[in-house]
């Protein structure tokens, strides 16, 4: 007797092997998408790479290479440091110079300019031109007597040498002009301190001649670079300055170097004066802060106080100025003390009231001067500065 045929009902899987199918066909499902998805993101990657590339590699409407940004030069990058529309970067050049840029400031005095040393050679100045330095065009050299001027924020200054024995050969003098008082009167001031009062038609003939004969106006740091030989200034120099910082200073002579823009140094008391600068074309430097006054023996405190004591007053007048370089000594005085006193606090230059002139090798702490006085005229300057 032959078995009975199986049943349509138990042909069917048992729950249990239908849901580990489901299982299996779920996890199967996953893998697809996630492969997929991989794969898909591979292609587009590729596709974007590749177009990228070939945008890159396709030639401008123009036909020609897309500009790649060009790098900014030694000056722009210095100007992108500043937001000031009046600074401007000076650049310089010449043979064997290497010096970064430096920020000025438009419309102001070139302050600070370099003076680079180099072995066996003397710096001749800074000019306008290869060919102003190559030649050393005095009225194309540039220094701190001159307002800064750029072109779109940016100037470059050429620099250029000459043997020592060029520059002694100059044997250049360079005569210290030191005025004090003014006066409208051309008969002069009935007091004690007559002499001191130069006649203002005088002073104005005098500032003309300056200008018109084109003086070269060296700045301290030149002076003490010329006395060291490390640098060249022309016979055709000078240096005017004016002591006390009186009113008629102030009032009648002021205006004539600022018309004829000619650099000139104030000496100034600093206990008596600490306002600015009353012309662009004048700096002010220390007269002392409290030593314009006579010792005990009748003579000016430089050669009465200690040297700590003398350094710690013109620490005080430097710091009001906001410079050193070079002070004036009251009535002239000075002795071994004073220049103690003015190397311990950072001064490089004192200007005493002795006569004559500035050369290589001047006691840089014993400048000499040509004191104007009452009744000289400008026949008297040209005389004593050619």
């Amino acid at each position: 007797m032959s078995a009975p045929p199986p049943s349509r009902r138990s042909l069917r899987p048992s729950r249990a092997v239908i849901r580990r199918r489901r299982l299996v066909a779920g996890v199967i499902a996953l893998v697809t998408v996630a492969v997929l998805a991989v794969g898909g993101t591979m292609l587009v990657r590729a596709l974007l790479g590749s177009s990228a590339t070939a945008d890159a590699a396709r030639p401008s409407p123009s036909g020609t290479p897309t500009p790649t940004a060009t790098p900014l030069t030694p000056a722009e990058q210095l100007l992108a440091t500043t937001d000031d529309p009046n600074a401007c970067a000076v650049s310089f050049e010449g043979d064997g110079i290497a010096i970064d840029p430096m920020l000025q400031t438009q419309g102001v005095l070139y302050t600070g300019l370099p003076i680079p040393a180099r072995d066996g050679a003397v710096f001749a100045g800074w000019y306008a031109t290869p060919d102003d330095a190559a030649a050393y065009t005095q009225t194309a050299r540039i220094n701190g007597s001159e307002l800064t001027s750029c072109t779109e924020q940016q100037v470059t200054l050429y620099g250029s040498w000459m043997t020592p024995e060029q520059n002694e050969d100059t044997q250049a003098e360079v005569p210290i002009l030191m005025y004090h008082q003014f006066t409208t009167n051309p008969d002069g001031e009935d007091n004690w301190l007559r002499g001191n009062y130069a006649y203002i038609g005088d002073f104005q003939a005098q500032m003309a001649y300056i200008a018109e004969q084109q003086f070269y106006l060296p700045t301290w740091l030149e002076l003490n670079a010329f006395i060291d030989g490390q640098l060249y200034l022309p016979q055709h120099s000078v240096i005017i300055t004016d002591d006390d910082a009186d009113q008629s200073w102030l009032d009648l002579a002021v205006p004539v170097v600022t018309q004829h823009q000619l650099l000139t140094t104030s000496f100034v008391i600093t206990n008596a004066r600490q306002a600015p600068s009353p012309s662009p074309y004048v700096i002010q430097r220390s007269h002392t802060h409290n030593m314009h006054e006579a010792g005990e023996n009748g003579k000016g405190r430089m050669v009465n106080w200690s040297a700590a004591d003398i350094a710690a007053d013109l620490e005080q007048s430097a710091a009001i100025l906001g410079a050193k370089e070079v002070v004036a000594y009251p009535y002239g005085h000075y002795n071994d003390t004073t220049k103690e006193g003015v190397t311990a606090a950072g001064f490089l230059l004192g200007r005493t009231i002795d006569w004559g002139y500035v050369e290589i090798g001047t006691d840089k702490l014993a400048l000499p001067v040509i004191r104007i006085n009452y009744g000289d005229t400008l026949d008297s300057l040209i005389a004593n500065i050619g």
